[in-house]
């Protein structure tokens, strides 16, 4: 039987309209005698039920709430919400299904985990300390759901270096769960056609970035005749779709030689040498040096600015001085692609910060499309931080 945890006043209309995380400073009760990482039953000062969920109490977020609904949060519950959750990925995603978000978080009424899938690899990472006491099980499940319906995995890798895990006093690491002989932790997946090596174990998050692929998908559309510039490039792939959609020359431009090189031999591997080409320098000084009329299209995809709520200042002002410099080079017909991952970054501030940076420049644009993670990444309507992509996709007048 569940424990209970309260909830106070202050605290209860917050969950009532569904928030999915209860905080530690709204506790009424004493939890004492409570077993970290358990099934723990909030009710409100009245006794009354609001939730059920996982506490963790060595954080800030108590517990993160698994379901509203008076049932059972047993293994059978974990199981269907990986069936779910699967079946979900299956129908949207197509033949991307090997190459997908297949668990993410509370989106996925799995608070605490989050599973990519590379071919026949999963690679997992986990957040909060009730997961990581369930992590073999929870994998399990997985692995024998994709099995029964014919998915071929060789591996299941976990990326657990994720900086979240220090709140939650877990340690950091990257191993094995286990691994056949068929896999290195290295493949090739085909994402919309676009071939692209991914290195779960030394590439960054948990090998790529599957979030931007319906937006790498617009830009090779418009790319057309082209000369484009990707800015913050990484392994190669807006650029690199950007050479599939017939632009007329490409430049990647990554700070990482190691990102560079795969860039390239990405590149090759998809026949684009002759018009992508990757260059090592700093994103802000290459901007600097290019000439007006160099490109008519040019890709912003940087790293996160703003990784906490007391970072907004200082994000704002390295995402307006990148912008500026981009709006600075193109001219009216030319697209200029910006983006934001984080979720501390608000979308009303990053468009107040790019007609700024456009008014700084006396440019004016369209908004052609205005998108956010792909959809193996679902949006949570309970948690504002699971929408943290903003892409958008400006013509400039």
């Amino acid at each position: 039987m569940e424990k209970k945890v309260v909830i106070s006043d202050q605290g209860l209309p917050y969950l009532l309209k569904g928030q999915l995380w209860m905080y530690a400073n709204n506790l009424a009760s004493d939890i004492s005698e409570i077993e970290n990482g358990s099934v723990v039953r909030i009710v409100d000062e009245r006794e009354n039920y609001v939730a059920k969920g996982f506490i963790s109490k060595e954080t800030h977020i108590l517990v993160r709430i698994a379901t509203f609904n008076d049932e059972e949060v047993d293994d059978d519950f974990l199981k269907t919400k990986m069936v779910q959750a699967y079946q979900k990925r299956k129908n949207l995603m197509g033949a991307n299904i090997t190459n997908c978000r297949l668990i993410y978080g509370e989106a996925d009424n799995l608070g605490g985990v989050t599973v990519d899938r590379y071919n026949d690899i999963l690679v997992c990472q986990i957040s909060s300390y009730p997961m990581e006491i369930r992590k073999n099980k929870l994998m399990d499940f997985l692995y024998n759901v994709l099995v029964a319906d014919g998915q071929e995995i060789n591996g299941i890798y976990w990326r657990n270096d994720l900086k979240a895990r220090v709140k939650e006093k877990l340690d950091l690491y990257k191993r094995w769960y286990w691994h056949n002989d068929k896999t290195d932790g290295k493949t090739i997946i085909n994402e919309n056609g676009l071939l692209l090596n991914v290195d779960v174990i030394n590439g960054q998050k948990t090998g790529y970035f599957l979030d931007q692929k319906d937006n790498r998908l617009l830009v090779r559309k418009l790319a057309q005749g082209r000369k484009v510039l990707d800015c913050y490039c990484h392994t190669g792939a807006f650029g690199l779709n950007a050479g599939l959609g017939r632009a007329k020359k490409v430049d990647g431009i990554d700070i990482s030689l190691t990102a560079v090189k795969l860039a390239e031999e990405n590149s090759r591997l998809n026949n684009l040498s002759a018009v992508c080409h990757f260059i090592q320098d700093d994103v802000s000084h290459y901007l600097d040096v290019c000439q007006k009329g160099q490109y008519d299209m040019i890709i912003l995809d940087p790293p996160a600015f703003c990784k906490s709520a007391k970072a907004f200042h200082n994000a704002y002002n390295g995402y307006k001085q990148l912008n500026t410099k981009a709006f600075n080079l193109l001219k009216s017909g030319d697209i200029l692609i910006s983006c934001s991952c984080s979720h501390f970054m608000p979308t009303v501030e990053f468009e107040k910060m790019l007609r700024e940076a456009a008014d700084e420049k006396n440019k004016d644009f369209s908004v052609i499309y205005k998108g956010t993670q792909s959809a193996d990444h679902p949006l949570s309507n309970r948690l504002n931080e699971s929408e943290y992509l903003k892409f958008y996709c400006l013509a400039i007048k």
